[in-house]
């Protein structure tokens, strides 16, 4: 008995691996045929294949096979079973329809989409299907048909706003679809997240006159004015005027929302810190305004006053574009928030600004070093604080020619942080006191110390500093261009500019065929920058660039002139096109990094 069910157990195994490779090998013939082009020999073994397997991939070539030998009736057959094999499946239904318009049976085709429509549940998923199935098909009236009847069944229980908002966009119906959009808030404020997602797939927010961002601006400005206690319509339009740039506009909805409802500042707040990333310092100084105007016992009220501060140092250290006056009124207003500060730690990186605008925009180093030194006799916050305020005083007497005092405080900062980046800067700092003094030697060795650098920043000035030396020690046998060379960087240090710029000019006039003459237009272009004249700036760095392109400053040249376009000129196009140059003809620069990473955030 044993050994007989053996044997039909073999016989079913055999009869199955056949029926399995038969089956495969009518697959194989029908896809190879229908490949082939030829429907004709296909079909047949379609037919086989489909009885037994009708997948999607299958029914849509046996069907594509079928319409093209114009058998009209096994095409509706086809379509028919499918359905039957399918029976939740919409989207054959559809197809269905589309079969009697293809064989100009439009009456039928009519009845099939409606009956479709007019039989809808109360089935958000089945409703959905349906309008996709339709918009697949370019059939826009028949899908808008589907989501009105859909809102009929659903009594509300659903929003179909999105979909809505799809249909009406396929018929360019801008307005329309935009209100849907909004309008599915109205169903669920938390919505608001999902829309920050949808809403720039339309609306291209960098586009300058952009008539979809305008119609989205109205609508909301409507239903702010329409419902002036929902907050959630004024946060998307703020969002929304955030992604196009326009932070003074945000400002004055940021300003009525908060008015209508918390009153703390907390969205002024959120504006502000934007607008000061963005490089809008007129913007981000109303908004911390306007947070202090609050009083000091609004919770944002000393933050908003040290970012107020800070965004006078951006204005004035970024834009360079200020009058002593101005400058005289930044002082005044850190000197009267010092003034109401606990006198800690916690006030240095103010006391920090404050004593840069000093030294360096408001002509006083005088009191800058008071500053500096009344901020050591503060109670003692941490080593690093105090490192960087002795790192600064001692810039600040580089600046007043007192270079070695300022040489005794770079050493010491570099002694207590030998390994780690302030005391690398610190060494960096005296190894150039050694170089403005004429010291070369003890200087370059220094600087290949430091080449080895943590800090990429000091690694890269080390380096150039050191093969400005090497390359230009020893071409006369008195030093004589070098040295002048170094004290005409020391003066450039001291915002001694004309000075600086004559002892540079007598290098080419003594020794016209020197090779400092891309490093002179450097140093007098990094001069024009801090002066905050930045066209004279980039015209001289585009001279070395042209005349000194196969020189080592020409790639350092192109990353300067695209800094100053993104960070200083606001012009990302033109930051763009330098930026790309530089990659396309300096490939193995050290700035190409950088570079590649500028161009992919403003492109």
């Amino acid at each position: 008995m044993l050994k007989m069910s053996k044997i039909f157990l073999h016989i079913a195994i055999i009869f199955f691996t056949s029926f399995v490779y038969a089956q495969s090998t009518d697959e194989q013939l029908a896809n190879y045929y229908f490949n082939e082009g030829d429907c004709e020999k296909a079909v047949p073994y379609f037919e086989k294949v489909f009885d037994t397997n009708p997948s999607e991939f299958i029914f849509t070539r046996y069907l594509s096979c079928l319409r093209e030998l114009n058998q009209d009736k096994e095409t509706i057959r086809l379509i028919e079973t499918q359905i039957a094999n399918h029976p939740y499946n919409t989207e054959y239904k559809v197809a269905l329809g589309s079969e009697y318009e293809l064989q100009g049976n439009q009456k039928k085709a009519d009845k099939t989409y409606l009956d479709l429509i007019e039989n809808l549940t109360p089935n958000p998923r089945g409703i959905i299907d349906l309008q996709k199935a339709f918009s697949k098909l370019g059939k826009h009236e028949l899908a808008l048909q589907t989501l009105e009847k859909g809102n009929q069944v659903l009594n509300g229980n659903y929003p179909l706003n999105i979909q809505f908002a799809e249909v009406y966009g396929a018929m360019n119906e801008d307005e329309k679809m935009i209100k849907e959009y909004i309008n599915l808030l109205d169903y669920n404020p938390g919505m608001i997240s999902s829309l920050k997602i949808l809403i720039p797939r339309m609306i291209d927010f960098e586009e300058e006159d952009n008539s979809r961002f305008k119609m989205f601006q109205n609508e909301l400005i409507r239903k702010i004015q329409n419902n002036p206690n929902e907050a959630i319509y004024s946060e998307l339009l703020i969002w929304a005027l955030v992604q196009k740039g326009n932070f003074p506009a945000a400002l004055i909805q940021s300003k009525a929302l908060d008015k209508r409802t918390t009153n703390d500042g907390r969205e002024v707040y959120k504006i502000g810190n934007q607008a000061s990333m963005n490089k809008d310092y007129s913007t981000a100084r109303s908004a911390f305004k306007y947070i202090i105007d609050l009083g000091r016992e609004n919770p944002y009220y000393y933050s908003a006053e040290q970012l107020l501060l800070n965004t006078r140092y951006k204005e004035i250290t970024t834009l360079r574009n200020y009058s002593s006056a101005q400058v005289e009124e930044t002082i005044k207003e850190y000197l009267s928030a010092l003034a109401r500060m606990p006198k800690n730690g916690k006030a240095l990186p103010i006391i920090r600004e404050l004593a840069y605008i000093q030294a360096y925009y408001g002509n006083q180093p005088d009191s800058a070093i008071i500053t500096l030194e009344n901020a050591l006799k503060l109670p003692k916050y941490n080593d690093v604080e105090e490192a960087k305020i002795k790192l600064l005083m001692a810039d600040v007497m580089v600046l007043r020619n007192n270079v070695w005092d300022a040489s005794l405080l770079y050493m010491q900062v570099e002694k207590q942080f030998k390994y780690e980046p302030i005391g690398q800067e610190a060494k960096f700092k005296n190894a150039r006191i050694f170089y403005y003094d004429g010291d070369f030697i003890f200087a370059q060795s220094q600087l290949d110390v430091l080449k080895e650098a943590t800090t990429r920043l000091i690694a890269n000035d080390a380096m150039n500093l050191s093969i400005l030396i090497t390359d230009n020690l020893g071409i006369d046998s008195n030093f004589v261009s070098m040295g002048q060379f170094a004290k005409a960087d020391l003066l450039l240090e001291q915002h001694k500019y004309e000075e600086a710029f004559q002892l540079y000019e007598s290098i080419t006039d003594i020794f016209p065929d020197h090779k400092l003459k891309d490093d002179i237009l450097m140093r007098k272009a990094e001069a024009h920058q801090f002066k905050g004249e930045w066209e004279t700036a980039i015209g001289l760095l585009q001279e070395i660039v042209e005349k000194h392109g196969e020189d080592i400053l020409a790639d350092d040249a192109l990353y300067q002139i695209a800094q100053i376009y993104e960070n200083h000129l606001f012009d990302n196009k033109k930051a763009g096109e330098y930026y790309f140059q530089l990659m396309r003809d300096y490939p193995g620069s050290l700035f190409v990094t950088e570079a590649r990473k500028a161009y992919r955030k403003i492109n």
